[in-house]
């Protein structure tokens, strides 16, 4: 499983389809149970965040809105809101590699950050390139 190419590819998604280009990937006993990137402006919708898409698509997959036993890897630290449903939700982990400026993630979520320039990158460019 590499959650590192998988990421990528869904960015590229976004990318093409004019979304922000966040990703994210749950797995439950490594094997990869729901995938999304942003669709906000597709849908207009302000709750099409990837991490919220992929919650949803985990527990209709598991049957169950309890994620426990399950780790999110994310392209961009979650936002507050996202955050605050990751927390809800009960995953027990997040990996995401790239940072928000000005975030701070504390919770009682273990929250790991692993620098990954590839992804990185590929957001800043994104960001670039809407100024």
């Amino acid at each position: 499983m590499d959650v590192i190419a998988e990421l990528n590819k869904l960015m590229d998604i976004a990318i093409k389809k004019n979304e922000v280009p966040v990703a994210c990937i749950i797995t439950k006993n490594n094997k990869i149970i729901a995938k999304a990137y942003n669709k906000t402006n597709k849908s207009n919708n302000i709750l099409d965040h990837a991490e919220i898409i992929s919650i949803i698509k985990a527990s209709k997959k598991i049957n169950n809105w309890r994620l426990n036993d399950c780790i999110m890897y994310i392209s961009l630290e979650p936002c507050s809101m996202c955050k605050e449903v990751i927390k809800k939700s009960r995953i027990k982990k997040v990996i995401y590699f790239s940072k928000q400026n000005g975030h701070k993630t504390e919770s009682d979520i273990d929250y790991e950050y692993i620098n990954n320039d590839k992804i990185s990158n590929k957001l800043s460019n994104f960001f670039k390139g809407i100024r």
